[in-house]
C-alpha cells in the first residue's frame, strides 16, 4: 500500500490528507524522504559542471521536498494533538533532523560551490532577491560552521545533535506536566468564581473523565480562576503548580537539562569563534548586540517597576482591608487587580465576556484584512488534522491567495500557548505555491451548543497571530527561504504586534462585539471602559515580561551558569524584582528559550518589535485613519509581501521613513508618566 505521505496529494489546494495518514506512516516516510534529500544533496555537490546560480542555489532551494511533505503535518500534529507514539517518533527524528542539517550546513563541498557564487557575484547579473538570497545562504553556512574542520568540525556536529535531543526533551517534559495536574473543585471550593469560568472547569473535568469542576495548567482556565476565586488557599496551590512546570523532581524535571542546554550553546558559540552565544545569536538581528538589549529592557524596566510597586502597594492595602494581615503573594495579584479593575473601570468580566464571542472576533479579524488588504474568506469543508480545526480559503478579487486555518480550543495533547505557523510557504521558484497558514490557540472550549467567548487578552491574542498569519499569505517573493516570516527574530512579532492595534479601534467593537444570547452591540460605554482598561495593569504585565527577556539574555552572556535556577534568582535581586510578582516564564518551562534555538537570546524581541509596531499603528493615524489604504498599500509593499528581501531596518524605514525609539511604546503602554 502506498504511503499517503509520499504519494501525489489531490486533496483540496494540495493539502495535507490527514484523514489518510496514520502515526505508523511517519516513521517510513521520513526514512524514504531523506535518502532522497540526500540524493539531492549528493547531485548538487557532485554536479561536474562549475556552479551556477541555478544549479547550486535554485537546487539547494528546491531540496527536500519530499521531507517538507511528511514532516510539516507530523510536527503540525505533535504541536495540536500529541500521543505517546507521536513523541516517540519525535524524539527518534530529532537527532537525525539535527544531523541531517549538519550534513547540509557544514558540507565543504556545498560551502565551495556557493562561496564560489559570492566571489564572482557581480558578474552574475542576479536579480536583487538572488543576490539577497544568495548572501543569506553563505552566512547561514559559515555561521553553521562550514568553514571549520577537525576536532571543531566533529564536535560542533555532536552538540547540535544534543540540543536537538534535549529541546525535545524540555518540550515533552513540560507537556507532561501540564497534561498531568489538575485541582479538583468541592461545592464549597466554587465561590466567586462566575459562570464562564465555572463552563471552563466543568468542561475541563469532562476532559480528565472527573466529576464536577477542575482546574488545569491549560492558561484559559488558571488564569481566570486566579482572578476570580475567593478562597486564597486553592489560589497559592493553583498558582505553585502552574509556575512549578518542568520542576517538579523524576523524569519530567527540566533544570538539568536547560543547564546543559546553556553549556552547549556557549561551547556552540566559542567553536565558531564567539565570545558567548548571545554574541552569535544577535549578530544577525535588528539589536546587533547584548547591551543594545539591555538597554532597552532596562528603559522600560524603571517606569514599569515604579508602576508596579505602587500597583502593589494598593492591592496589599485592598487584601488587608479584607482581613488578610499578610505580605500580598504572586497568587494574590490577579484575584486584587481584578476588583481594582472592577472598582476603577466599573468592569465586570462576567458581563464583557458574552460580547467577545470567539466566531465574531474572528469575523472582525477577517472585516479588517479584507478593508486592509482585499483580502475575502470563504470557509471551506475540507478534512484537517483534528474535528476543533476549521479552514477558509483566502482570496483578492477573485484570485486565489491562501488557506487559512484556525485550530483555537484547549486540549490535553495540545502544547501551550499560541502559535501561526505554515502547513505550506508561498514561494514561486516551484510554481505559484499559495501558503496553508494555520493559528493555534489555547482558548477554553464551550460546552456543546454554547459558544465560546473569549477575555479581552483572548481576543488580542486572536488578532495578533493573524497578524502573523498575514505575514505568511501576503507574501509575494520568489524563493521560499525569504518568504514570509523568513526574517530577523526581532522583526517578526511586528506584523502581529501591529495586527493587534485593530482590535482597539472602536468601529470594530462597535460591529463585532456583540452579546452571544440577545446579539445586541456592546453597549457605548462598556466599550469605552473596556479600551480606557486595555493598559490597565501594565506595570505587573511589563515587569514580569522583562524580567524573564533580562534572564533569558543574561543566561547567553559570558559564562554558562553551572546552576540556572540560582542565576536566575541572582538577575533578579539584581533587578529589584517586586516580591507579588515572578517572571513570566522561569526557567524550567520557558518553552520559547529552550524548546529550540528560535527565542534565545531573543525573548527580548516581542518588546523589539512593539517599540516599531506603536510607532506604524501612529502612521495610520497620522494619516487619517486606521483603515487608511495608503498606508495598508505601503505595510504590504514594504514588509507584508516581502519577507527577508532586505535587511528588517531598511524594510522599515522604506515603510516609516525612519526608526523609531521606545518613547511610543511606552506610551503605548501608559507608562509614560510614571514618576
Amino acid at each position: 500500500m502506498t504511503n499517503p505521505l509520499l504519494a501525489d496529494w489531490t486533496t483540496p489546494f494540495g493539502l495535507p490528507p490527514f484523514a489518510d495518514m496514520s502515526d505508523d506512516d511517519f516513521a517510513p516516510g521520513f526514512e524514504a524522504s531523506l535518502t532522497q534529500a540526500r540524493a539531492e544533496l549528493a547531485e548538487i555537490i557532485e554536479n561536474p559542471e562549475p556552479p551556477t546560480f541555478e544549479n547550486t542555489i535554485d537546487a539547494l532551494e528546491l531540496m527536500g521536498e519530499a521531507m517538507h511533505k511528511v514532516l510539516s503535518p507530523f510536527y503540525t500534529l505533535v504541536g495540536v494533538d500529541s500521543n505517546p507514539a507521536r513523541e516517540a517518533l519525535q524524539r527518534e527524528f530529532s537527532p537525525k533532523l539535527a544531523a541531517w542539517g549538519s550534513e547540509v550546513s557544514m558540507n565543504p563541498e556545498l560551502f565551495a560551490r556557493v562561496d564560489a557564487l559570492w566571489q564572482d557575484r557581480e558578474k552574475l547579473k542576479l536579480t536583487p532577491e538572488q543576490m539577497r538570497v544568495l548572501e543569506l545562504t553563505r552566512r547561514g553556512l559559515v555561521r553553521a560552521g562550514a568553514q571549520l574542520d577537525g576536532f571543531a568540525f566533529d564536535r560542533l556536529k555532536q552538540v547540535k545533535e544534543r540540543l536537538a535531543v534535549l529541546g525535545t526533551q524540555f518540550t515533552q517534559n513540560l507537556l507532561a506536566d501540564e497534561r498531568a495536574w489538575y485541582m479538583e473543585l468541592d461545592p464549597e471550593d466554587l465561590e466567586g468564581l462566575p459562570d464562564f469560568v465555572l463552563a471552563t472547569a466543568k468542561a475541563a473535568a469532562e476532559e480528565k473523565g472527573a466529576e464536577g469542576h477542575v482546574v488545569t495548567l491549560s492558561r484559559s482556565l488558571i488564569v481566570p480562576f486566579l482572578q476570580f476565586s475567593a478562597r486564597r488557599d486553592l489560589r497559592e496551590r493553583a498558582y505553585e503548580a502552574w509556575t512549578s512546570r518542568g520542576a517538579n523532581g523524576g523524569e519530567t524535571d527540566n533544570r538539568s537539562i536547560a543547564a546543559e542546554i546553556l553549556a552547549l550553546r556557549e561551547e556552540r558559540a566559542h567553536l565558531l569563534g564567539y565570545d558567548d552565544f548571545a554574541t552569535y545569536k544577535l549578530e544577525t538581528e535588528m539589536a546587533k548586540t547584548p547591551d543594545a538589549v539591555r538597554k532597552l529592557l532596562m528603559e522600560v524596566w524603571e517606569p514599569a517597576k515604579a508602576q508596579a510597586d505602587l500597583d502593589a502597594q494598593s492591592l496589599a492595602a485592598m487584601m488587608n482591608n479584607d482581613g488578610v494581615n499578610d505580605a500580598l503573594e504572586p497568587w494574590d495579584w490577579r484575584y486584587y487587580s481584578e476588583k481594582r479593575r472592577a472598582e476603577e473601570h466599573d468592569l465586570d468580566e462576567a458581563e464583557l465576556k458574552p460580547y467577545l464571542q470567539l466566531d465574531r472576533m474572528i469575523e472582525a479579524a477577517f472585516d479588517c484584512a479584507t478593508r486592509l488588504f482585499g483580502l475575502e474568506f470563504k470557509a471551506l469543508d475540507v478534512p484537517l488534522h483534528h474535528p476543533d480545526a476549521r479552514a477558509w480559503e483566502v482570496t483578492r478579487k477573485g484570485e486565489h491567495i491562501a488557506v487559512f486555518i484556525g485550530d483555537y480550543f484547549a486540549r490535553g495533547g495540545k502544547r501551550s500557548g499560541a502559535w501561526c505557523s505554515a502547513l505550506r510557504s508561498q514561494q514561486k521558484l516551484r510554481g505559484d505555491i499559495r501558503p496553508h497558514v494555520i493559528n493555534v490557540c489555547n482558548f477554553a472550549k464551550p460546552a456543546k451548543g454554547s459558544p465560546a467567548l473569549l477575555s479581552y487578552d483572548d481576543a488580542r491574542t486572536l488578532f495578533h497571530e493573524f497578524g502573523h498569519a498575514l505575514h505568511q499569505m501576503l507574501s509575494n517573493v520568489t524563493y521560499e527561504s525569504i518568504s514570509g516570516t523568513s526574517v530577523a527574530r526581532d522583526f517578526v512579532e511586528l506584523p502581529s504586534q501591529l495586527f493587534e492595534h485593530w482590535l482597539e479601534v472602536p468601529e470594530v467593537l462597535q460591529k463585532y462585539a456583540t452579546h452571544a444570547e440577545t446579539g445586541e452591540p456592546m453597549p457605548a460605554d462598556m466599550l469605552q471602559r473596556m479600551l480606557d482598561a486595555a493598559n490597565y495593569d501594565q506595570g505587573f504585565a511589563t515587569v514580569e515580561y522583562v524580567a524573564s527577556a533580562m534572564v533569558d539574555i543574561e543566561f547567553h552572556s559570558g559564562d554558562a551558569p553551572e546552576d540556572p535556577m540560582t542565576m536566575q534568582a541572582e538577575i533578579l535581586e539584581g533587578m529589584g524584582m517586586p516580591p507579588a510578582i515572578r517572571m513570566r516564564h522561569a526557567t524550567p518551562h520557558f518553552a520559547h528559550v529552550f524548546a529550540g534555538d528560535g527565542y534565545s537570546s531573543a525573548y527580548y524581541s516581542y518588546m523589539w518589535s512593539e517599540v516599531m509596531d506603536a510607532d506604524a499603528f501612529a502612521a495610520f493615524e497620522e494619516a487619517g485613519g486606521a483603515f487608511d489604504a495608503s498606508t495598508a498599500r505601503k505595510l504590504e509593499d514594504h514588509i507584508l509581501s516581502v519577507g527577508g528581501l532586505r535587511e528588517a531596518d531598511e524594510l522599515y524605514t522604506e515603510f516609516r521613513g525612519r526608526l523609531p525609539g521606545v518613547e511610543a511604546l511606552l506610551k503605548g503602554r501608559g507608562l509614560d508618566k510614571v514618576a
